[in-house]
Parts: structure tokens; sequence; C-alpha cells
């Protein structure tokens, strides 16, 4: 008999942790959001890694609710006034958003 819970979690997390001036988006260019976010000095993972309550004694709904709630904290006190959740197409949205405003996001550079 399959678990019932896990038939309940999405494929992917409903809401990801970003930040405003991240170009990328986590659902589908991880790899590249994730070096953008380590360059500009976010460390957006560490952070979320930091605040959620998580154990390996919870089940994967509880696990998945722990990352959720802790990013619905760390946009709601929002201590830098960088992060913000996001959904999946949310980022092309946006970018879409940006660029009809003739408004881009700056990359960090390789430098840092």
């Amino acid at each position: 008999m399959a678990d019932a819970t896990s038939s309940t979690l999405p494929d992917r997390p409903e809401y990801m942790l970003t930040t405003y001036d991240n170009p990328f988006d986590p659902f589908t260019q991880w790899d590249e959001w994730f070096v953008w976010d380590q360059r500009a000095g976010y460390h957006t993972p560490g952070l979320l890694d930091r605040i959620a309550t998580t154990s390996d004694e919870l089940s994967d709904a509880d696990q998945h609710l722990a990352i959720q709630q802790a990013i619905e904290e760390i946009v709601r006190e929002n201590v830098t006034g960088v992060h913000r959740k996001v959904k999946k197409g949310d980022v092309a949205r946006i970018a879409e958003e940006l660029a009809s405003e003739g408004r881009t996001i700056a990359l960090p550079s390789d430098d840092s």
C-alpha cells in the first residue's frame, strides 16, 4: 500500500526562495540561480537551511511543510530586504515586466 502523504506532495516545492535581483529561475535554472546567489553573497540555501526546522525523523510532508514555513518566515522578516517567495512561472513573468519597462537586472561580476 502506498504512503498516502507522498501523493499529496508536489513534484517541486510550491514556492521557492529567491532574491529580487537574481535573474535566474530557481525552478528551471537551478545551477545558474545558485551560482548567481553565491556570487552575490546571499547564500540563500544556507539561510533557508538555518531557519527550517527539519529532521530525518519527519515525514516527507512534514519536511515540505517545514521548508515552506521557513520561506514564509524569511520573507516576512526580510532582514536584508532582498528575499522574496516565488512560484513556478513567476520569474519569467517578472523578467518580462522588467523588460517591458526597459529595466534589467545586473549580474554580479566574477571578481566577487
